[in-house]
Order: C-alpha cells, then sequence, then structure tokens
C-alpha cells in the first residue's frame, strides 16, 4: 500500500491534513482480527466504530450479501419495492417497541437523525404549529451533519467551533446519577424545568437513551430517562431515542430503551444495523406519527435518499438480525460485562484514571488528561490491539464473539499502556 499517498491525499476522519496522524494499513479481517500488512494480527477492540458485533468475514453474512449481488444490487426505492426491505422492515417491527410501526429507511446514522427530526418538524407543521426547537441534554452526541450537530452538546463536543451557524436547541443538564447508582429526583429537575418554560416551542427531545456516546461515554440512571417519558407525555411532547450506539444488544438489552421499559416515538438506529458490513439505518415511528406527518400540506414525508431502501445492505442486514434472533448475543454481552467488572477496577486505580464504568459490552477508562493519539495508538498496537480514544477517554466497544483471552489481552494491554 502507497502509504506516503495516502498521507497526502487521503483524508482520514478527525485527522489534520497539515500534520496526519499515522495510519496502520489493514490487510484482511477475521472473527476479531485485524491482519496488517506487515502481518501482525491485532484484536479490535472498537468494532469498527461500534459496528462489526458479529465479528469480521462472518459466513452467514459474507453468503447474504454474495447470494443478493446475484440478484441485484441497488433500485430506487421510489415507486418500487423489493423482499430484502419488506423483510428488514418487518423484523425492525417485530424486534423493536410495539407502538414503533413504521420503518423509514436511510443511509447513515447522522441521515438518521436528519430524518427523525424533520418527521418531528412536519409533525408539527401538519398540526398547524410552528415549533423550530429540539430539547437534549448536555455531552450528548448524534452525529456529524448539519441537524445532527446541532442537537450535539455545542460547549463539550467535536462540534463547538460551528456554534453561531447551527440552529441554537435547547440544552438540559445532563443526567449524574450512575446506571447502577442511587437515584435522586433532582436529577431530572433542569430537564423539567427546560421543557416547562419552553414546551411550547419545542418540536421534540431527542436522547441517547442510558448511554452517551462521543459526547463523553456516560452511563446514566434508567429512572432518568423514564422521567423524560413522562414528562414528555404530560406537556405532550414528541420522544426520539437515538438508538445508533446502544441498538441490538450494546447494552445487554437489545434496546437502551429497555432499561427503562419506555418507548419512544422515534427511534433511530444504524451502526450494527448490517453487522458492521454495509451503510445502512432506519428512522422508526408511531403510526399516530407516521399519520400525522402525512395527513399536512405536503400529503407526504419530504424525504428520500438515493440510496434507502438498498437492497444489498438489506440483504446483510437481515442476516445480521437473524443471528441476533437466535440469541447468543445476550450470553456473549453478559459475559462481556462480567469480564468488564473484574477488569476495569483494577486499571481505576492507577493515579492518571479518573473513572472507570462498563455496561454490557462497553467498557470506559476516563482519565484526568486527554491522551496523545499518536503515541497511545502506537503503544496499542504494538500490544497487538486495536483501540482508538478520543480525548480523556480510552474506552472499549468489542465484537460480542469475542473471547474472554482475547478481551483480556484488550483490557491487559490499556493497563500497560496506561501505566
Amino acid at each position: 500500500m502507497d502509504l506516503e499517498f495516502d498521507q497526502q491525499h487521503v483524508w482520514h476522519p478527525y485527522t489534520s491534513t497539515l500534520n496526519p496522524l499515522p495510519c496502520y494499513p489493514v490487510e484482511s479481517a477475521e472473527g476479531v482480527y485485524l491482519k496488517l500488512e506487515d502481518g501482525r494480527e491485532i484484536i479490535d477492540g472498537m468494532s469498527s466504530w461500534w459496528s462489526t458485533i458479529h465479528g469480521y468475514n462472518h459466513p452467514e453474512l459474507n453468503q447474504a450479501a454474495k447470494n443478493q449481488l446475484d440478484k441485484m444490487s441497488h433500485v430506487m426505492f421510489g415507486g418500487i419495492t423489493h423482499q430484502p426491505a419488506v423483510e428488514l422492515c418487518r423484523k425492525l417491527v417485530d424486534m423493536t417497541p410495539e407502538p414503533l410501526q413504521h420503518v423509514f429507511l436511510a443511509d447513515s446514522g447522522s441521515v438518521a437523525v436528519e430524518v427523525s427530526l424533520k418527521m418531528a418538524l412536519q409533525y408539527w407543521h401538519a398540526k398547524g404549529e410552528r415549533r423550530p426547537k429540539f430539547l437534549t441534554v448536555k455531552h450528548g452526541y448524534h452525529g456529524d451533519t448539519f441537524a445532527a450537530m446541532s442537537v450535539t452538546d455545542p460547549n463539550n463536543s467535536m462540534h463547538s467551533l460551528y456554534k453561531g451557524f447551527l440552529p441554537e436547541h435547547i440544552f438540559a443538564q445532563s443526567p449524574e446519577c450512575p446506571f447502577n447508582g442511587e437515584w435522586n429526583e433532582d436529577d431530572v429537575l433542569d430537564f423539567k424545568h427546560k421543557l416547562e418554560a419552553n414546551h411550547s416551542e419545542i418540536a421534540a427531545v431527542i436522547i441517547e437513551p442510558i448511554v452517551q456516546g462521543a459526547g463523553g461515554m456516560r452511563i446514566y440512571h434508567p429512572t432518568f430517562l423514564k422521567r423524560v417519558r413522562e414528562l414528555c407525555d404530560q406537556y405532550g411532547i414528541l420522544l426520539i431515542a437515538d438508538e445508533i450506539a446502544t441498538g441490538f444488544g450494546r447494552t445487554g438489552k437489545l434496546f437502551a430503551c429497555e432499561h427503562a421499559e419506555i418507548s419512544p416515538d422515534i427511534m433511530c438506529i444504524g451502526k450494527a444495523l448490517t453487522g458492521g458490513y454495509m451503510t445502512l439505518s432506519a428512522t422508526l415511528a408511531t403510526k399516530h406519527v407516521a399519520d400525522t406527518v402525512c395527513s399536512g400540506e405536503a400529503g407526504c414525508f419530504m424525504h428520500g435518499p438515493t440510496f434507502m431502501g438498498n437492497p444489498l445492505a438489506c440483504a446483510v442486514a437481515n442476516a445480521s438480525l437473524e443471528l441476533l434472533q437466535k440469541g447468543h448475543w445476550h450470553q456473549q454481552v453478559a459475559d462481556i460485562e462480567k469480564q468488564l467488572a473484574e477488569s476495569l477496577p483494577e486499571i481505576g486505580k492507577l493515579e492518571k484514571v479518573k473513572d472507570v464504568r462498563w455496561l454490557g459490552a462497553i467498557g470506559v477508562v476516563e482519565l484526568h488528561e486527554p491522551v496523545n493519539m499518536a503515541e497511545i495508538q502506537k503503544a496499542f498496537v504494538d500490544n497487538g490491539v486495536w483501540i482508538r480514544p478520543f480525548g480523556t477517554l480510552v474506552y472499549i466497544m468489542p465484537p460480542f464473539i469475542i473471547k474472554p483471552q482475547e478481551l483480556s489481552r484488550l483490557t491487559l494491554a490499556i493497563l500497560r499502556t496506561l501505566q
């Protein structure tokens, strides 16, 4: 591979063209391993940004892609339908909370969020109201496209430099009560006050259920989410659950909303939907929301991505969901969580570590100071693992199929590197 060309011309995510971070050339991948060009094999602790839950080069997912490729890789979804999309939507309706009955397929997680926000705005437009604001909580992250950025924390995120260009929404204090801690009703007071004061101009609340992802990897008490649902019901506000990072078993429940036993009005899913094979997302809505949106002036929902319902991606997603439906993920994630509970507290004793936390197949080590990305990345690769921290957070979200000894290598690499 021509790494010099890569460094000079290929613009990688969150990387400077003036001083690009080193990139490690991957030749192939199998199970939980990435094989580098130089022959080294490293354990992927990131599931390729949280998506490759079944591991790489999975025979059933491979076969689903090959079978579909022989039929058609893509066809427009406007005025045309096809079996992979119909089957996928049936599976999603069956596995998500019962009120969610309509599925809008899209390209990526960020687009699913854009779709959810547009749905909420068009919902109120159809009801004859103009509600331009969204309420969310600080330390949230919902994607890199413009509307998704606007509901991502503008001060504590990678999007702070766009402040002033984006629509300004309402941000309540993020929950402080930890997942397994004691619930304090004061935790929801700021959210409650902001909803009370602004409810007549709020189209929807958007929130990451239970786990805030790239905005801080914070894991909060289920009662907070329960109170959010109650307050949305009280004021007649739509609730959007961004399950892109948490959906499909990552937190120990199929969807994180299940921890609080609530159902949103709109749900965004992505990342693990195709088992990390292809880009695909979906936004699900209740019948009430969908029918109200379509009862307005436009007579339909005004959105339609070119690759909406891509047959190849839908076919792989169906195979991925069939693997989940076999149920092995539940024990796999429980085993990962148990092992993280045993190993992370030891890392938490290090002087430079501020906090350690875990839930399901998520393990987080929060440091007092931000990492030097180039240095820590090299140290991890030299230790035979792929872990990509950001800021003060060193975290792992391994594939569900990871073996105990492989997970031990991930946590040991974190311990050694931070020592």
